[in-house]
């Protein structure tokens, strides 16, 4: 794995409280740590009234929106789920730090009505909207889902993206983000956070003994920083995932709609400086 420069993790920095945190049992030494990365002021960002700098498309209903699934209301976007497919950047980035602050809806629709409340951003992503399936593109995902926030997928369209990380293996036999472990290079599948719990189940509410997701009706912070082929997730102040050697350096970015209400009333696309 590229060598990642790393300081202390600053709460204050995050704007969060302790509270915010797991327990300091649950979480290992290189989790209370964050990329030594400064960003300056947002190119792009949610502006609280409009989708302004964004637009839509789900896998159903293209670039309309007949069903609402996209709304702005008191200064919140609210995707309804409904429909598979998400909210995209107009424009490609690259090098930046991503912040969003976002929080789970009651809200959740088939065929996913009784599966774990699904979301996730799609990073990097390139080529036709759509031609990865159910309204996506192309991309690496930091995937947002009950139990799984700071996953990283492989999403293929035209072609397959690969990333490397560094891993354990699980006894479930999937791999485990962890640095100095055995370094793997993948195109598809999922390399699971540091703490997702093994006996993860594939239902609604799901919540595992060391999340750091919080509990639904609460806000969650996520911090992307895309620097160069690394990425680095931080969820509510604990870096959860690191892939690097992406093949995919820069796109745009896809908030998604997957069966589950999901709100945001924060997102800010910040350049990296160097």
């Amino acid at each position: 794995m590229r060598s990642l420069l790393l300081v202390p993790a600053l709460l204050l920095f995050l704007g969060l409280s302790g509270d915010a945190r797991t327990a300091d049992d649950k979480v290992p030494a290189f989790a209370k740590e964050l990329p030594a990365l400064k960003s300056g002021a947002p190119i792009l960002q949610f502006n609280g009234k409009d989708l302004t700098g964004f637009y839509t498309y789900t896998k159903d209903s293209g670039y309309a929106d007949p069903n609402h699934v996209f709304t702005v209301q008191d200064g919140v976007i609210h995707i309804s789920g409904q429909e598979f497919g998400g909210i995209a950047t107009c424009g490609n980035f690259r090098d930046y730090h991503l912040v969003a602050e976002w929080t789970w809806g009651g809200k959740t629709w088939p065929p996913r009505e009784k599966a774990s409340r699904d979301s996730g951003v799609l990073l990097h992503a390139i080529g036709a909207d759509g031609a990865a399936g159910n309204g996506w593109m192309e991309s690496i995902e930091c995937q947002i889902i009950e139990g799984g926030c700071g996953d990283l997928l492989m999403v293929g369209g035209r072609n397959k993206p690969s990333l490397t990380c560094e891993v354990r293996d699980g006894d479930d036999g999937q791999p485990y983000f962890h640095p100095g472990g055995k370094s793997v290079t993948r195109d598809s599948g999922r390399y699971n956070w540091w703490g997702r719990d093994p006996e993860w189940k594939d239902v609604l509410g799901i919540q595992g003994k060391n999340d750091v997701q919080k509990p639904l009706g609460e806000w969650n912070r996520l911090d992307v920083y895309c620097d160069g082929d690394t990425i680095s997730i931080v969820v509510n102040g604990t870096l959860v995932n690191v892939g690097t050697q992406s093949s995919l350096t820069e796109g745009k970015l896809m908030f998604q709609s997957e069966g589950a209400e999901i709100l945001f009333r924060k997102i800010e696309i910040r350049p990296l400086i160097k």
